[in-house]
């Protein structure tokens, strides 16, 4: 049987769905309690967005027209894979001024597409790098 599509009806899914709610440990939101917090049974991870979290919220972005919304939780969604070295790196090449060179955004792209099967960012981070040789953005600023 194919899955209802989530719509705005289903937001906020915790509410409304709540055992689609599971964590990256497959804790079911259910079990996040105050004592389990006490006692040990929930760490850090378990508080942590998922993938699924992310494509679920998009799909509801998606539901009321909000494409541009629904694209940018899709590339959340994989960039939960990337550990927090990787995500820094890429958000300072971000910063104007910061990548010396098209190459360091084509690289970190193709590393991301490589290392992390993130292809929505690998995409995003091709056409800012486009964007920045087009503006000039590649000097150093401050």
């Amino acid at each position: 049987m194919a899955k209802t599509p989530l719509t705005a009806s289903d937001y906020p899914i915790a509410e409304t769905r709540p055992d689609e709610v599971i964590g990256t440990h497959g804790k079911p939101l259910s079990s996040v309690t105050m004592e389990s917090v006490i006692n040990g049974d929930v760490c850090m991870e378990d508080l942590r967005i998922t993938p699924r979290a992310l494509e679920q919220q998009a799909e509801i972005a998606t539901s009321v027209g909000r494409s541009a919304l629904a694209s940018n939780l899709k590339r959340a969604s994989e960039m939960t894979r990337l550990p927090q070295s990787e995500v820094m790196a890429i958000y300072e090449l971000l910063r104007p001024g910061r990548a010396t060179s098209v190459e360091n955004l084509l690289d970190a792209a193709n590393r991301v597409r490589t290392d992390y099967d993130a292809q929505l960012l690998g995409d995003f981070l091709d056409e800012a790098a486009s964007f920045y040789k087009q503006r000039g953005l590649f000097q150093k600023r401050y």
